[in-house]
């Protein structure tokens, strides 16, 4: 089993993954707010250049030259550029650090033990229902990584249990791991889905609602692909259940962020 542990940063605590052991990289809490990456990064790696994306729940993964495109020369150097739209930065360079900030849903971050190269994705339920973890890893395999070399963990984000959802988003969500062919209706869905071994839908009390695993989904759609079990770890922490060390927008309903960051390295 992959294992979490809690490092601390100035008495700051944040999270790491053993399977990313060999990339600088944290899931970092709330007790980090309101640093931003620029800030933040030196608790990894002080030399990184950093990148981030305006997030907006899409399936867009951005390259950081992609981004620097994107930004228009003039505002380089005011405090807050115009970013560019999008939920997933890859990386092409060593030295790069791709970051993705959240308050419930799921920050993944994909390493490549190959290459070296990494990617940080947001994967809230939009996201996750038009495949951004697929479309990164689609991306990455285009860039010259094979899908055994991946490393993928997904951090702390609000759990199945607690995520009370409409059966329509959670038919949304669930069509992206279904043959078409089984996706003929809202109950189609959900009951193909409700059949699989450690289903990502849970029943709910009230009428039209079910309780919905997003980073279930998420990890069934990497097995889809063909990524084995061990090349995954997801983080036993949900966002909702734990105020004292995460945001969570269901809990709050307050615009509060915790990022998670990863640097690139040279290839091995």
């Amino acid at each position: 089993m992959h294992t979490w542990h809690w490092q601390t940063w100035e008495e700051l605590p944040y999270l790491t993954c053993s399977l990313l052991q060999d990339w600088e990289h944290g899931f970092f809490t709330s007790a980090f707010s309101p640093r931003v990456p620029s800030e933040i990064v030196g608790v990894l790696q002080p030399e990184a250049q950093v990148y981030r994306v305006k997030q907006v729940h899409g399936n867009t993964v951005l390259t950081p030259s992609e981004i620097e495109n994107a930004i228009p020369v003039h505002q380089e150097g005011q405090e807050e550029v115009e970013r560019p739209s999008a939920d997933g930065i890859l990386t092409e360079q060593p030295q790069q650090a791709v970051w993705v900030c959240t308050a419930d849903c799921t920050p993944v971050l994909i390493a490549d033990e190959k290459t070296g190269q990494v990617a940080a994705v947001h994967a809230g339920w939009r996201g996750t229902a038009t495949r951004i973890v697929p479309n990164a890893i689609a991306r990455l395999i285009n860039s010259g990584s094979r899908l055994e070399d991946l490393r993928i963990a997904m951090g702390p984000a609000i759990a199945g249990e607690v995520y009370q959802v409409s059966e329509a988003v959670a038919s949304e969500v669930g069509a992206s791991i279904i043959p078409q062919d089984k996706a003929e209706s809202l109950e189609a869905i959900l009951d193909f889905l409700q059949q699989l071994p450690d289903s990502p839908i849970l029943e709910d009390a009230h009428p039209g609602r079910v309780r919905l695993d997003v980073r279930r989904v998420n990890a069934i759609q990497l097995e889809q692909l063909g990524i084995s079990a061990e090349q995954v770890a997801i983080a036993p922490y949900c966002t909702y259940q734990k105020p004292e060390h995460f945001f969570s927008y269901r809990r709050d309903k307050l615009k509060k962020v915790q990022w998670s960051g990863i640097v690139s390295k040279t290839r091995n």
